[in-house]
């Protein structure tokens, strides 16, 4: 089951992608992160309520909670680098970049969680990190990191912080429901968001976001939540070393659909390292 949750946080989280990608246009990131934090929140309170565990929030020990809130921040800090990344790179490389957080969450999910290190998850770990490598391509990697390729610096922070949040909240989320765990965060990466744009002053061009551009945010942040939904679901029942490589599944499905809809550049490069990253991931499912 935690598999199938996976997969499915996989596919909702690439269509984030996309959809981020066109309602960002012409909007500050931060801003863009903090209008999508209010559409994932409504969506996990949506669900703690329908699910009937709103009153279990009493119960979370001091533990878990300060787990789940630390969780949040680590989100929070990575969502504004990648959608800042995501607002000045191609979503092709920015996504493939961000989901390297596979081998440091591998790393971490064995040193901190005491989970075993099968040889399984480390060749597929392996080899979707090569196959991340070879897609952001020579010619990036040799650049210097002028404006228009600080996104890669941007991007590996966003996949440092992503990998801290799934250990953070696979300890915060132990004897917690994982709706109710989604939900906590969520408040916590709202106020974060929220306090970096006011404390910016980005508030005021919400006036100047188009419909078209509120209309996609709106729908990029529903994926997210459902993305979120499922995949914390999957760590709460599975392996993090597990459950998070095949999240990042995500970026093959991304790739896909930069190339159909957002009309980017299928170089030979994206395609071998999208094939890797494929094996990699079913490597980890076997």
């Amino acid at each position: 089951m935690s598999i199938i949750l996976a997969l499915l946080a996989a596919l909702f989280a690439a269509i984030t992608g996309i959809l981020a990608k066109i309602g960002m246009e012409h909007v500050n990131s931060n801003l863009a992160t903090a209008i999508r934090t209010i559409v994932v929140l409504m969506m996990a309170l949506i669900v703690v309520i329908f699910t009937g565990q709103l009153h279990t929030i009493a119960s979370i020990t001091n533990k878990a909670l300060t787990f789940i809130v630390l969780s949040g921040f680590a989100t929070g800090l990575s969502w504004l680098f990648f959608f800042r990344a995501l607002a000045i790179g191609e979503v092709s490389k920015v996504v493939a970049i961000d989901k390297s957080s596979i081998v440091l969450t591998i790393i971490l999910s064995v040193l901190v969680l005491g989970e075993p290190a099968e040889t399984l998850v480390i060749i597929g770990g392996t080899i979707i990190a090569i196959g991340t490598f070879i897609l952001i391509g020579k010619n990036e990697q040799n650049k210097r990191f002028t404006g228009s390729q600080s996104y890669i610096v941007h991007a590996i922070l966003a996949a440092v912080f992503a990998a801290l949040t799934s250990i953070l909240a696979k300890i915060g989320m132990e004897g917690v429901d994982s709706n109710v765990g989604t939900f906590l965060r969520t408040i916590v990466i709202l106020f974060f968001a929220w306090g970096i744009v006011l404390f910016q002053g980005t508030y005021k061009e919400m006036k100047r976001i188009s419909k078209k551009g509120y209309l996609f945010l709106v729908l990029s942040g529903m994926a997210t939540g459902l993305s979120w939904l499922c995949y914390f679901a999957a760590i709460t029942l599975g392996s993090v070393s597990v459950v998070a490589p095949i999240d990042k599944f995500s970026v093959v499905i991304t790739m896909v659909l930069s190339f159909i809809i957002l009309k980017e550049r299928a170089a030979k490069h994206k395609i071998i390292g999208g094939i890797l990253i494929t094996v990699g991931t079913i490597i980890l499912i076997l």
